[in-house]
Order: structure tokens, then C-alpha cells, then sequence
């Protein structure tokens, strides 16, 4: 006997793995959100028809499987003892004949849930998918990335499921229990109380080793998810560069020794428990005809019932066991498909923070001047706690603004505003007059080019990540900004050249390449506003000459706002702003604000032999 225990009995989410009583993750998830039962129609609305038909099929597979016993008791009570071979071969024949239709009933009704499964995943998955980009900065700073890749691979794909799974099954099993129990009275009343009695026992024994094995599986899951991440931690590129620096080998192998041997145990209990389960199932599936046998060889009891009958009551019988277990856990299916879509809709439901307005400004790109100005402006995550308060900057079209102060004073917030990564609290940021909450974003962000500090190169090819930035751009004008940003020569030596891939997160250069690279980028967008967010910390004194003497070039046909590192980014600009606490407290430029000998000055003295300013 096969151990069914990863059959239609486990939830959509957790095959394999759950008990009989609802996980109290589950629980949680609804209590705090719930989910109307009317939504989750809603997603499966336009699939009516298909649905309509597998259910159907459920219903005529179960039907026509029905039938099996019957045959066979014609078979033993009259075309065997008669010797009618032409019946025989009819029976036969018929049995034959429901074999094959409940086999393709069944590959149809796997094929139509399947894709009805799958058509609704792919829509719900696109459309978080889509909504989750349109959140601002500030959602994914608050919220761990696995979970919202959990919420698109895991959630979503488990929703498959809920179709193929969870619901067809629970339509299989009513249709199979009621149509078994009416089939089992036909055929005698007396076997069928008889089944009554012994069958409740049968199946609490069965629950209750069920849920023994599930508090061992449980524990095994969980020590099996601490040697992921204990691998995931120590093997990553990250990782090990950490261990090593750290000297950390020796803990962390001890401790995944620990991990490991404690699985040991773990893993031998769970497959003790399975073979329970399997035994207590085995018993069950020995005891319950052996009772009937019994009871049915009492002339008191038989009620003079033939052996075709008989044995067509052991089959019957025997086909009631499982579908029964299911129909008692469906509380715990419902549950964990609810909760499923629970977990989903609460990022579908997220509200939009930054989003397009509705009736959007446009702005030609081949026009635009780039003035920017920033009227009053603050900002703040926390309504406690403002980050910036009352800024007014105004930079011409084609000018230059550096942004410096201390640490924490605001100058990333500030920079993060015109590409609307944030948006003001209060007052306005605008280019060319027009505010950029007036524009659509896609606009805004062909207009304003931003090179930050960290950089992010996908594990693609030196070209595809270039030309992430503009898909038509051509081999010629990703070479050109790639010479502009001092990347080119190197990139040249490479034994690929720009089909190279980068490798994970850019390993395969060093921080001031991958900045250079960013740098490549965003020139290859050509924006009418360069917003650069320290974006030369990471190179040499040399090349950082080489790539400031092409942003001023690039300066004289747009507006740049540098958030400034180094002093060499702060001399040449048209003006420099001195933030402190969120305010701007100096404007001028390099020779006024050290002639003022206020906080700037201080700053350049406090730098390394006024060679940096304060970050």
C-alpha cells in the first residue's frame, strides 16, 4: 500500500507538510485579512464556462467510476456461474469501457483546471507584478525582498492549486461519498450501517497518527529552512568574502554541523511517522473488510447476500476511506487557500504613494531647458520628524547646484525628490515651471538621469545592462557613452567585450568599474537633468578627473545637481548649498562660502587637506 499522505488530503500552499487543524500562520493571516469569498469569484469570473465543464467532469468521473462494482458483482453472480460467455465478454468489455472514460475525463478535467489555474495566476501575478513597481522607495525599504518575492513565486504559484487541488478534489470527494453511500445502501442497508460504525474509529485513528506526523515534519522543516539560510549566508559571494574578512570558517561550519546532525533525528522520525501512517492505513484498509466478511457469514446478518454483492461492497468500501479524510480537512484547505489569497491581496490592495497624475503635463523632451526650482519645500517619513524644511533653490537651465553637509542632513532626501523617488511633503520641486507631480513618470523619468552612489548591474551582459536604460540605442552610442564614462578601454580588453556578463550584483568588476558603468548608463538616456548622488566616490583621483571633465561637458547642454564627496565636485559648480538639519543654511559659490568662513569653510577644513568635503 502506497502512503498517500501527499495526495488531494494536503493544502495547495504546503503538500506534504500540514496536519489535520489549520496552520496558525493561517489563522493570523485571516484574522487580521479576512478576504470576501466574492473577490476571489471575481478572479475566476471570466473561466465560467471551462469551471462549469470540470465540474461536470467531476461529477460524470465519479458517476461512471460507480459503476465498476456493479459490473463485477454481475460478473461473480451470474456470467460465472451461468458460463454466458457472450455476458462475460459484455461485463468485460463495460469495465474496460469505464477504465478508459474515467482515464480521459480525467486528463480533460486536469487540462481545463490547469489552464484555467494557470491563466488566472499569470493575470494576478502581471498585475502585482506591475502595482508592486509603481511603490515608492519607501515600501521597499520597509519590506524584506524575499517577502515580496515570496508573495510573487511562492503565493501565486501555490494558487495553482487552490484550482487544481483544493476545490476539484473537494467537488471529487462529495460527488464520490454521497455517490459510494447511496451505491453501498443499494446494495445492502445492513453492510452499509455496518460501515457506519466502524468507519468514525477508523478514521480518528488515522487523523490522530496524522497529526503526529505532521508536528515531526513541522520541526524538520524548520531546521531544514536554518541550513538554507545558514548556506545562502555562508556560501553567497557576500557571504564568504564577510566570512573570510572575519575569520568567521570555523563558527559558522560548527554550527551547520549542529544544523545537519540535528536533521539527522529529525529526518528519521518523519519517515518513522510516514510509515505509521501508512501502517495505521494498511490496518484500517485490513480491519474494515475483514469485519464485513465477518459480519456478512452470519446467517443473521447476511440477509442472504451473494458473494458478487459482497465483494462489490468491499470495493465500494474501500473507495470511501480517502475521499471521506478529505471531506474532514476541508476547513483546513479552505483555510490555507484563504489565506493564500490573503497574503496576496495585501499587496494588490497597497496604495499607490507616487503615482501618474490624472491628467498628466507633457514636456518635449527635444524643448525642455531644465530650469529646476525647489519653492518651500519639505519633507518628512516621520510627521514627528522632518527631514527638510522650507528649501528654496532655484538652478537655471544648464546650471549647476552641489549639495554638502554633514551626514544625515539631508542631501540624498533632496536629490530623491526631483526624480520623484519621493515626493514633497510640502511645497513644490518643478523643471521649466512645471511641477513634477504634473508630470507622468515615464516623462519625468526621461528628463531627469539620477547616478547614485550604490549602483546595480543585473546578471546580464556589459550590453543588456546599458541598454536597460534605452532598448534602442545602438552598439555605437553604447560604445560612445561607454568612452565618456572612461569604461570603454576596459571593457575592450575583456574576452567577450560587451557581451561579458557582469556576473551577480556586478562582482565581476570592482566598485569604481560598476560606477562607471552606472555612470555609461545614464548617459546613453541623455537627460535634460543629472542628478549625481556621489556618484564618484568609488573611482581614483585619476579617472574621477577623467569622468568630472565629461560631466562638465555634459553641464553645458543640462542642468546638473551634484551631491558632493569630494572637493573636486564642489569647486566648479555655480552654486553650492550647505545643508544642516534639513535646512539650508549657506548658498554661494566655492570662493564666497569660504570667504562667508561659515559651516562650509568648516567643512573644507575639516576635510582630508581640503581635498574632501563631508559626506
Amino acid at each position: 500500500m502506497a502512503d498517500h499522505s501527499g495526495s488531494t488530503l494536503d493544502s495547495p500552499g504546503r503538500r506534504g507538510s500540514r496536519g489535520t487543524r489549520p496552520d496558525p500562520a493561517d489563522v493570523r493571516q485571516l484574522s487580521d485579512s479576512p478576504v470576501s469569498l466574492r473577490r476571489i469569484a471575481r478572479l475566476f469570473a471570466p473561466h465560467r464556462a471551462p469551471l462549469t465543464v470540470v465540474v461536470a467532469l467531476i461529477v460524470l468521473s465519479s458517476a461512471v467510476g460507480l459503476a465498476q462494482p456493479f459490473l463485477v458483482r454481475h460478473v461473480i453472480d451470474e456470467a460465472l456461474p451461468r458460463q454466458d460467455a457472450r455476458l462475460l465478454l459484455l461485463l468485460v468489455a463495460a469495465m474496460l469501457g469505464v477504465a478508459v472514460a474515467t482515464a480521459v475525463i480525467g486528463v480533460v478535467q486536469t487540462w481545463l483546471s490547469t489552464a484555467v489555474g494557470q491563466k488566472v495566476m499569470h493575470r494576478l501575478r502581471s498585475d502585482l507584478f506591475a502595482h508592486l513597481q509603481r511603490q515608492s522607495l519607501g515600501f521597499f525599504t520597509r519590506t524584506r525582498g524575499g517577502e515580496v518575492q515570496s508573495r510573487l513565486v511562492n503565493d501565486i504559484g501555490s494558487m495553482q492549486g487552490v484550482v487544481t487541488q483544493t476545490a476539484t478534489s473537494i467537488a471529487a470527494n462529495v460527488t464520490v461519498v454521497v455517490g459510494t453511500a447511496v451505491a453501498m445502501v443499494a446494495l445492502s442497508w445492513r453492510l452499509a450501517l455496518l460501515s457506519l460504525v466502524v468507519l468514525p474509529p477508523a478514521v480518528l485513528l488515522t487523523r490522530q497518527v496524522a497529526r503526529m506526523r505532521h508536528r515531526v515534519t513541522a520541526e524538520r522543516q524548520q531546521r531544514l529552512a536554518d541550513l538554507h539560510v545558514q548556506i545562502e549566508e555562508g556560501l553567497s559571494v557576500s557571504g564568504v568574502m564577510l566570512t573570510k574578512t572575519l575569520g568567521a570558517s570555523p563558527r559558522l561550519t560548527a554550527r551547520f554541523e549542529d544544523t545537519s546532525a540535528d536533521l539527522v533525528g529529525l529526518e528519521i522520525r518523519s519517515r518513522l511517522a510516514g510509515r505509521w501512517r501508512m501502517a495505521t492505513m494498511n490496518i484500517v484498509f485490513a480491519a474494515v473488510p475483514a469485519t464485513i466478511y465477518l459480519t456478512a457469514g452470519f446467517p443473521a446478518t447476511s440477509g442472504g447476500m451473494t458473494i458478487g454483492t459482497l465483494v462489490a461492497f468491499i470495493a465500494l468500501q474501500g473507495n470511501l476511506f480517502r475521499p471521506l479524510m478529505g471531506l474532514l480537512n476541508v476547513g483546513v484547505d479552505l483555510t490555507a487557500s484563504l489565506a493564500l489569497f490573503s497574503r496576496i491581496f495585501d499587496y494588490a490592495d497597497l496604495p499607490v504613494e507616487i503615482d501618474d497624475p490624472v491628467e498628466p503635463t507633457r514636456l518635449d523632451r527635444a524643448t525642455v531647458r531644465g530650469e529646476v526650482r525647489l519653492d518651500r519645500v519639505g519633507f518628512a517619513y516621520d510627521p514627528d520628524r522632518p527631514v527638510l524644511t522650507d528649501i528654496d533653490l532655484h538652478v537655471p537651465a544648464g546650471g549647476t547646484l552641489a549639495l554638502v553637509g554633514e551626514t544625515g542632513s539631508g542631501k540624498s532626501t533632496l536629490a530623491s525628490l526631483l526624480p520623484r523617488l519621493n515626493d514633497v511633503s510640502s511645497g513644490r520641486v518643478s523643471i521649466d515651471g512645471v511641477d513634477v507631480r504634473d508630470l507622468a513618470l515615464t516623462d519625468l523619468a526621461d528628463l531627469v538621469g539620477v547616478v547614485t552612489q550604490e549602483t546595480y548591474l543585473m546578471h546580464a551582459s556589459v550590453r543588456d545592462n546599458l541598454r536597460h536604460a534605452r532598448p534602442d540605442a545602438t552598439d555605437a552610442e553604447i560604445e560612445q557613452a561607454c568612452r565618456e564614462a572612461r569604461i570603454h578601454d576596459l571593457i575592450s580588453t575583456l574576452p567577450d567585450g560587451y557581451d561579458t556578463v557582469v556576473g551577480s550584483r556586478g562582482h565581476r568588476f570592482s566598485g569604481g568599474e560598476q560606477q562607471r558603468l552606472a555612470i555609461a548608463r545614464t548617459l546613453l538616456r541623455d537627460p535634460a537633468v543629472l542628478v549625481l548622488d556621489e556618484a564618484t566616490s568609488a573611482l581614483d583621483n585619476e579617472t574621477e578627473r577623467a569622468v568630472l571633465a565629461t560631466f562638465d561637458a555634459m553641464a553645458r547642454t543640462r542642468t546638473t545637481i551634484t551631491i558632493a564627496h569630494r572637493l573636486s565636485t564642489v569647486r566648479n559648480a555655480d552654486q553650492i548649498a550647505v545643508l544642516h538639519r534639513g535646512r539650508v543654511v549657506e548658498l554661494g559659490t566655492h570662493e564666497e562660502l569660504l570667504l562667508l568662513g561659515g559651516r562650509y569653510a568648516d567643512l573644507v577644513r575639516g576635510g582630508l587637506g581640503a581635498e574632501r568635503v563631508a559626506a
